[in-house]
């Protein structure tokens, strides 16, 4: 048998009984709270063992991809997803085993990335050892809360022009080329008009205006 596989057995009988308990706390933005286990969780209990069983975990970025979204404070945050490979190798002789997973963080600054690569890393190795815990399911160190993805035509979050257009003609009878001056009319948008591009605040408003029918003809 390829040595490789030996090692990573013997990895997994020693996590089986050890384990990695969940002490660290999550906040979810409200009153609720849960357990979870960090990378750095991985590494300490996984460094000794991947030595004394002459295993090594290479790293391969296989694909990225990286979205901004809009905090629900308004902040920027950026959903970056990767797809991994890591390679088992066995300093013995050589032989490996290849594991693919995927990494999805958010962050509101540069570090989305290598986040997302760390959750990769966490999955594959608690998937590939059968690392035994007690608690919640995992996640990292914060959760955010966000508006609903970009729309291409550049509204900043949120509804689509064409939901608040429909919106607008059914409930106000309002034509797509008059929205902008009836938004004015009730301080949604600023008189003289902005460009083409709104807020997401504005967006938003607009959707919950043409949302409510009102039963005029303009």
């Amino acid at each position: 048998m390829p040595h490789v596989y030996q090692a990573i057995a013997e990895v997994a009988s020693k996590l089986a009984k050890e384990g990695i308990s969940k002490e660290r706390t999550a906040q979810t933005g409200g009153q609720q709270s849960y357990k979870f286990r960090g990378i750095d969780d991985v590494y300490n209990a996984l460094g000794k063992h991947l030595a004394e069983a002459g295993l090594c975990i290479l790293p391969r970025v296989i694909t990225r991809e990286q979205v901004e979204r809009t905090s629900a404070k308004g902040g920027a945050l950026f959903y970056t997803t990767v797809q991994m490979e890591f390679t088992f190798v066995s300093a013995k002789d050589g032989t490996s085993h290849v594991v693919s997973t995927y990494g999805e963080a958010m962050d509101s600054g540069d570090k989305g990335t290598n986040k997302a690569m760390s959750a990769a890393y966490k999955y594959a190795a608690m998937q590939a050892f059968c690392i035994p815990t007690e608690g919640d399911n995992d996640t990292e160190n914060q959760t955010h809360s966000v508006l609903p993805r970009q729309q291409a035509n550049g509204n900043g979050g949120g509804p689509s022009r064409a939901q608040i257009a429909d919106l607008a003609a059914k409930n106000h009878g309002v034509k797509p080329e008059n929205i902008p001056a009836d938004l004015a009319e009730v301080g949604i948008l600023p008189s003289p008009l902005p460009s083409n591009r709104w807020t997401a605040e504005q967006v938003q408003k607009a959707f919950a205006f043409y949302s409510k029918p009102q039963g005029a003809q303009r």
